[in-house]
């Protein structure tokens, strides 16, 4: 007979070797499709529901067991987070908590960092935004000014901040503040996470040209951190933004998840919840060029047998379906955890391709009535708002000319594009602004 504690241990091995054999797609919504069987009701809170999810490891299965998860593979994140809205609930929040802040603390915070906010992340009970753009570093952004300075146990954060989404009623922000000004650039700067509810904290909207409000710019006065809510080391700052960069590139999380019409405390929060977020991305899908109007546009304003419109419509969605292919072969590459490659930068520069391309075929088929708007223009002008709000998408998420960059160098080696501050002391580096 084996003694108790080598029972134990060769029964807890079997039962991972049946966790791993299960671990297909089929198996793990077979598995969570039990669980919720035994967990769900509906008259309970979001609050309680995400709470359970988290218990259990199914809010974030790729996630450590420590840390709310399951240690799964990657690839069964997006499983579960499609299954728990095809089973008639719901899943992590959306915004930049789950997709930015959440994920870069995990990978570099301290334990004491991990403790505090990933579970009320996950829950819903904080929500974050990122401040990391300035008005004189948006694609340098290792050029930033912002300063951070020791005080104690505390940093003392000064400088200006822009294009942050969601700032107005964000609970905390992740920060890249500069925290040594006698290094060169990128290794002068640090990672902080901010609370967004103090006094040094000013938040002012700015409005588009679409005459949206998406956007704000963020004033730092004085704003304090305390000196555990740094993430990563000192001076290790551009690291940790990369990885929070690297998120950004590869986020889809702005598709409106469908979630079930049923009645019931829990579905009625989610919804509110859902429109709440969505309300500062109303016209992202202009910005994407609505790609998906042109062909019957074409055949409303009776041009769809033009030669010249049928093949710039024909190289439009060839150019689409050929982004989509490679968005899927970089999420086929992640869930066998591959190092990211080209895929982000490529695909970035093919969404801004596609952008324009769109809001040209739109000017083709429209001509002169796609400069109206208001209740006489076509569609009630969206497809006005689609040629106004187009150019954003070159600029949102590092603009073409820094994708090109990072292709020309990091991927076919090129060199280096010359830098004057290259190797300096950023004190006595020429810079914007």
């Amino acid at each position: 007979m084996f003694p108790a504690e080598s029972r134990e241990c060769a029964v807890a091995v079997i039962e991972r070797i049946r966790e791993t054999v299960q671990l297909t797609p089929e198996g793990v919504r077979t598995a969570l499709a039990a669980w919720i069987d035994e967990h769900w009701d509906p008259a309970m809170s979001l609050l309680e529901w995400r709470t359970r999810l988290a218990a259990d490891g199914w809010a974030t299965p790729s996630w450590p067991e420590r840390w709310h998860g399951k240690s799964w593979p990657a690839w069964t994140d997006a499983v579960v987070a499609e299954a728990l809205v095809e089973f008639g609930t719901c899943g992590t929040p959306l915004g930049l908590g789950m997709q930015l802040a959440a994920p870069t603390i995990l990978e570099h915070g301290s334990d004491d960092l991990r403790e505090r906010y990933l579970l009320p992340t996950i829950r819903g009970e904080i929500t974050w935004c990122q401040l990391f753009s300035e008005p004189g570093s948006g694609s340098d952004l290792a050029g930033l000014t912002t300063t951070a300075v020791r005080d104690g146990d505390e940093w003392i954060v000064n400088g200006q901040k822009v294009w942050n989404t969601g700032a107005h009623y964000a609970d905390m922000g992740i920060l890249v503040a500069r925290t040594d000004w006698d290094v060169a650039k990128h290794a002068g700067l640090s990672f902080f996470v901010i609370d967004m509810r103090q006094s040094g904290v000013t938040v002012r909207p700015l409005k588009q040209m679409n005459h949206h409000q998406s956007f704000n710019e963020v004033f730092l006065d004085s704003a304090r951190i305390p000196a555990r809510d740094q993430v990563g080391a000192l001076g290790e700052g551009w690291h940790v933004a990369l990885t929070t960069l690297s998120y950004e590139r590869k986020y889809g999380g702005r598709v409106r998840p469908n979630l079930s019409s049923a009645p019931g405390r829990l579905l009625d929060e989610a919804r509110a919840e859902v429109d709440h977020y969505f309300e500062s991305y109303q016209w992202y899908p202009q910005r994407s060029g609505r790609v998906d109007l042109v062909v019957d546009r074409a055949r409303a304003n009776g041009v769809d047998h033009d030669p010249v419109v049928r093949q710039a419509i024909a190289r439009l969605l060839s150019l689409q379906l050929v982004s989509q292919w490679t968005a899927s072969r970089a999420a086929a590459a992640r869930a066998l955890g591959r190092t990211p490659g080209a895929e982000g930068s490529v695909g970035k520069l093919a969404t801004s391709e596609i952008s324009r391309s769109a809001a040209r075929v739109h000017s083709l088929i429209g001509g002169a009535s796609c400069m109206l708007s208001g209740a006489d223009a076509p569609l009630d002008g969206v497809i006005t708002e689609v040629l106004i709000s187009t150019p954003g998408q070159s600029i949102a998420g590092g603009t073409d000319e820094i994708q090109k960059n990072i292709l020309g160098e990091k991927m076919l080696g090129l060199p280096r594009e010359p830098s004057p501050e290259f190797g300096e002391s950023f004190r006595h580096t020429r810079r914007n602004g």
